[in-house]
């Protein structure tokens, strides 16, 4: 998977081992949840920063039925599905505490989705 190398991450910043691990056991997509990678990723990193200038946010997947993108909230140390191409100050739509957490929703979703 072509994640960023460090020397593209937000100061500071590393990817959780827990990412890491969903990473390497092949769990990269779960409809309707993808994890970003490569060109995807640093449009989206680009995209981000642009849109939500205040904000301190690393994306790490996204909804395809939706602009919902789940990101590290580098500020508040927790995980955040924010809707993208919202209003800056309207983007917020669910936290969790950790990846782990945000997977498990994932997962719920995989299971709903149709």
């Amino acid at each position: 998977m072509d994640l960023l190398p460090v020397e593209e991450l937000p100061g500071g910043f590393t990817y959780p081992e827990e990412f890491l691990r969903a990473v390497e056991s092949g769990l990269v997509g779960l409809d309707p949840w993808w994890l970003l990678e490569g060109t995807n990723l640093r449009a989206r990193v680009t995209g981000l920063r642009e849109r939500f200038p205040e904000r301190r946010l690393m994306p790490f997947a996204r909804r395809e039925d939706n602009d919902d993108v789940a990101c590290w909230d580098l500020e508040a140390d927790v995980v955040r599905v924010i809707h993208d191409f919202s209003s800056p100050g309207r983007e917020n739509r669910r936290e969790f505490a950790t990846f782990y957490d945000w997977l498990r929703a994932a997962l719920e979703d995989f299971i709903e989705f149709e």
